[in-house]
């Protein structure tokens, strides 16, 4: 019995040490379901820009496109819309990293996959900084380099 119960306490502690935090869980719950990608901004940079997003679509196509996350299994789809945009639906598994990053503000990555949910990029995807997450509305960050210098792409979303 005694066994048992070192056993049962190790398990509690090695479960209580690792993994997501609570924080990070509500984060991911509050993701699930149905969003619509709004508008897409570029805060730090006025003016209009050609914007390719997850090498797919111009930035254009990506407003308006309809996004469904999955908590329970981290995977999703997405469609996106607009005159000249295909229009297909698109397959991703994301995961929320909350290490090396303040609290409250955590990275995910976003990673394409096709119908089966097996990548398509290999161990690549799209690392993003999940802004700010309430029960109708999100925003991610992704910054890249614009002649050497940051570039912030900022993506509003509504439930």
């Amino acid at each position: 019995m005694k066994k048992y119960l070192i056993l049962f306490t190790m398990a509690a502690l090695i479960a209580s040490c690792g993994g997501t935090s609570k924080v990070a869980k509500e984060a991911r719950k509050t993701f699930d379901g149905n969003w619509t990608l709004t508008n897409i901004t570029y805060p730090n940079n006025p003016g209009d820009f050609n914007v390719t997003l997850f090498n797919e679509a111009s930035a254009s196509c990506f407003e308006n496109s309809t996004w469904d996350f999955v908590s329970n299994n981290n995977r999703g789809t997405y469609t996106i819309s607009g005159v000249g945009c295909d229009g297909d639906t698109n397959y991703y598994i994301w995961s929320i990293d909350e290490e090396n990053t303040p609290a409250g503000v955590y990275d995910f990555l976003l990673k394409p996959t096709n119908d089966k949910y097996k990548s398509t990029t290999g161990d690549q995807g799209f690392r993003l900084n999940l802004k700010s997450v309430t029960d109708t509305n999100m925003v991610w960050e992704q910054t890249v380099s614009l002649d050497g210098s940051p570039f912030t792409i900022r993506m509003n979303f509504s439930k």
